[in-house]
């Protein structure tokens, strides 16, 4: 049987957290707010109206920024297994691009649904959103596969008084949340090259690559702790010159930075 379906998002996430890098590996790892705003003009206010009581809710929305998909993935948190059958994960590089989330529900505002904890990115397409019912969809007892051998431990992290400013100036000037970042890059695995863009500075200093931005951080792996120090440019002087190439747009944000 060759069937095909065509759906069309009723909304789209509006939030802070623009990038994959940003997206928490699951919305109970997640500390962001954000909204699902429904599309007008198909009466979805009617639609929404008794949803008001619940305090989660099941969002179904696309990976929008996945063109691809994988058979085997490497996730996060591993086994004894590097690469794991992509169905018995909650990858994104599916055969459809498909997303599953279970969220906190804050209000429903007209065709503004509230949310909060989730993992999705600005502008992922909403297909659709269901009612968490405790009774029927949790099952604490269920066994959880090859997830039973993985390594689950997640890293502390903490941020210095400079490195809390650099981050707040960064997402006030250029919309670039790299506290988000850390948190979900870090959690799992801080230190591993294969999935991180990461050098070592030093005995239990590392830095970790965002985009064009290095963020130098200090790792006490006994106790599962990170902490992160300072925000640097990853540009050089030469290459901050006036009329050099500015092929990320971003390089008047470095100048202002280091000054």
């Amino acid at each position: 049987m060759n069937t095909e379906f065509t759906f069309k998002p009723v909304g789209y996430v509006r939030c802070g957290q623009k990038y994959r890098s940003e997206a928490p590996r699951q919305g109970v790892f997640a500390e962001n707010e954000g909204i699902i705003r429904f599309e007008k003009g198909n009466n979805f206010e009617q639609a929404l109206a008794d949803l008001k009581g619940f305090s989660r809710i099941w969002v179904i929305f696309c990976f929008h920024l996945n063109d691809n998909w994988k058979p085997l993935v490497q996730p996060p948190v591993t086994g004894p297994k590097k690469k794991v059958s992509v169905f018995a994960t909650r990858s994104p590089h599916r055969p459809n691009s498909i997303g599953m989330s279970c969220v906190e529900l804050i209000k429903v505002d007209g065709l503004d649904v509230h949310i909060r904890n989730f993992d999705m990115l600005n502008d992922s397409p909403v297909l659709d959103i269901k009612p968490y019912i405790p009774r029927v969809d949790s099952f604490p007892d269920a066994r959880i596969g090859w997830l039973e051998n993985a390594k689950l431990d997640s890293y502390q992290i903490s941020f210095s008084e400079m490195a809390e400013k650099q981050m707040s100036w960064l997402e006030t000037r250029s919309g670039l949340d790299l506290q988000s970042f850390c948190e979900v890059q870090m959690q799992h695995d801080p230190v591993n090259p294969s999935r991180k863009r990461i050098e070592s500075a030093s005995e239990g200093e590392y830095i970790i690559f965002c985009r064009t931005w290095q963020i130098h951080f200090s790792l006490n792996e006994r106790n599962q702790q990170i902490k992160i120090n300072y925000i640097k440019s990853n540009y050089s002087p030469e290459e901050l010159a006036p009329g050099s190439p500015d092929p990320y747009h971003d390089k008047d944000v470095h100048r202002e930075f280091i000054i």
